[in-house]
């Protein structure tokens, strides 16, 4: 592709709403461009790096027998409605009727098209296993889009859906793709991790993200530092300090004037925030049939933890979670500052599981100005659920070898589901068994993001000038620039080797516009192609064209009868560097 003709062009500076490197660095190498809140168009540049993306991603699923399909962005709101999605998730799911009034939905995901699809195609055993995928626009509306194709409203998904007659089957296609996706990511240049993650709407028994370690990234992930423990902080669990026994003591009621935080709870009776029982309100959102119904969430946890709104909200089982009210925490029998699950009413009482191992807690006395002393769980309250729902810190000690846990940011660029049968027995997807009796077919979900794995690549290759393509997405391989202020033979030179380069198979981008080298230098070094390749008049004069690699200083003059063969050697020696990286 000759500059002169490519549609699109760097620019000088980014905007300034433009906070994260990837998205300053594609605006002004002229990959992507805003259209509207998290809706990019991809130029040129950026298609041919998702194409190889994309190729890279259709390799590795289709080694694990992934067959591709495409299935449709529209979709008929019944089949959201038969597995109850339609009311469980709320508005970033795009809702609209066609013509004839009928109920439709934008695409965010495919299990139900998957199991549509698996009822009409599946019969019996001999049909399974199998695997299908497809690389696919999607639409979500969020409503906090940000950092670029980071977080985005429409995004292109790869996502595979595994179908098996049993767990085991499925146990064998979600290891298949856990390790498929690490290879995506290793060819790509990214170095992924995969964490424990919370199964959200798509629900399942397991799940696992992918993620990429960067300060931009809005999860938060816990790490151990002795083992190989890795949580979402969402799901993290962690060994929690057990309190020393004691028998249980007479409640006691004391004054306790403008004590309404836990740490003015502990200075003023001289205790440790252990000691005490933190008291956190909370309306969740339920789905009742196909209604949605509020409950006064009433969540218990030890004075020095804090709750986890994830983990609480799967263990009441809402759609969401807000924060109580005081008139509604008041309504409950409880008082703000001074709540205590003592004699709440109309209430889901939830305690972490802590809690009832720790004798003798202070709690509020649903009284202000006052605290009841030497609180226990069991005799004096009781919970409807008690499990885990306080967060994992920094320092934590492991769940699994109780070494410190340690917090990293990520970026989320692939996930894998078990979803077992939910979404199969929903929609009638079944087979026959080798006697004759119908099992529903048991599903996998596995997605990956393309555009944000572009965003991730650039996030992590970059230096000072611009971009740092890997060579197997990168846009061109080369990078050829002619310098033309002296056009003596500088022309017909870069004309032949930009011919002679595509006739051997080299991806060139030739920039043969009329422009200053420094402008040529500076966006060659912007546009972060892996090699430079320069024709200039002074080059000539020594017999050569200057080679450069986009990662180092040194520059080396190749004679132009050999110019075409170093730099497939080159390309060859980049390949190789990224499988030896893989290989690692």
């Amino acid at each position: 592709m000759r500059m002169s003709q490519l549609f699109g062009q760097t620019l000088r500076d980014a905007p300034s709403e433009a906070q994260a490197i990837s998205h300053r660095l594609l605006l002004r190498a002229g990959f992507i461009r805003p259209l509207a809140s998290g809706i990019f168009t991809a130029l040129p540049l950026a298609r041919r790096a998702l194409t190889k993306v994309e190729n890279i991603v259709r390799e590795e699923i289709e080694a694990i027998g992934g067959q591709e399909i495409t299935m449709p962005v529209v979709q008929p709101a019944d089949l959201w409605k038969e597995t109850d999605r339609w009311y469980q998730i709320g508005a970033e799911l795009t809702r609209f009727k066609d013509r004839a009034g009928r109920d439709m939905v934008l695409a965010m995901t495919h299990e139900e098209v998957v199991a549509d699809l698996v009822r009409q195609e599946i019969r019996v055993y001999r049909q399974l296993p199998r695997l299908i995928y497809q690389i696919q626009t999607k639409w979500r509306d969020d409503p906090r889009p940000r950092a670029g194709l980071i977080r985005v409203r429409e995004f292109t998904m790869k996502d595979s859906y595994s179908l098996d007659a049993d767990e085991e089957g499925l146990d064998r296609q979600y290891r298949a793709h856990y390790q498929a996706y690490f290879n995506i990511y290793q060819r790509c240049g990214l170095d992924t991790i995969a964490v424990a993650s919370d199964a959200g709407m798509m629900g399942g028994a397991q799940a696992h993200e992918f993620m990429v370690l960067t300060p931009i990234g809005e999860d938060t992930l816990m790490l151990c530092t002795a083992c190989d423990y890795a949580a979402n902080r969402q799901i993290a669990g962690f060994r929690k300090p057990e309190s020393l026994p004691e028998p249980p003591l007479p409640l006691e009621k004391v004054v306790t004037p403008g004590v309404t935080t836990i740490e003015t709870l502990a200075s003023f009776l001289d205790i440790p925030t252990a000691k005490t029982a933190k008291a956190v309100f909370m309306v969740a959102t339920i789905l009742s049939g196909v209604e949605d119904v509020e409950r006064f969430v009433f969540a218990v946890v030890r004075g020095d933890m804090d709750v986890n709104e994830t983990k609480l909200l799967n263990a009441v089982k809402a759609r969401s979670l807000r924060p109580a009210t005081e008139e509604e925490i008041r309504v409950s029998g409880a008082e703000p500052g001074y709540g205590s699950p003592l004699g709440v009413r109309d209430a889901i009482i939830v305690v972490d599981d802590a809690i009832p191992s720790s004798p003798n807690l202070v709690a509020g006395a649903n009284e202000a100005g006052y605290h009841l002393l030497n609180v226990n769980y069991g005799r004096d309250y009781e919970a409807d659920l008690v499990c885990d729902i306080a967060v994992a810190r920094e320092g934590d000690a492991c769940p699994r070898c109780g070494a410190l846990l340690r917090a990293a940011r990520g970026v989320e660029v692939g996930n894998i589901f078990k979803l077992g049968t939910r979404y199969s027995e929903a929609l009638g997807a079944t087979f026959v068994d080798r006697e004759g009796v119908a099992h529903p077919v048991v599903m996998g979900s596995y997605g990956i993001g393309i555009g944000r794995t572009l965003a991730c690549i650039a996030e992590t290759h970059h230096d000072e000038y611009g971009l740092l393509w890997p060579i197997s997405v990168a846009p061109y391989q080369v990078h050829l620039t002619a310098l033309l202020r002296d056009k003596s033979g500088v022309v017909e030179v870069a004309d032949r080797l930009y011919a002679d380069l595509q006739a051997a198979g080299v991806e060139v981008l030739y920039d043969d516009r009329e422009a200053s080298p420094g402008v040529k230098f500076n966006d060659a070094d912007l546009i972060g192609l892996p090699l430079r390749l320069t024709v200039g008049a002074r080059g000539l004069k020594k017999g050569g064209v200057e080679l450069k690699r986009r990662d180092r200083q040194e520059r080396v003059l190749v004679p132009v009868a050999e110019a075409v063969a170093r730099v497939r050697s080159e390309i060859a020696a980049l390949e190789a560097e990224l499988n030896e990286e893989m290989s690692k």
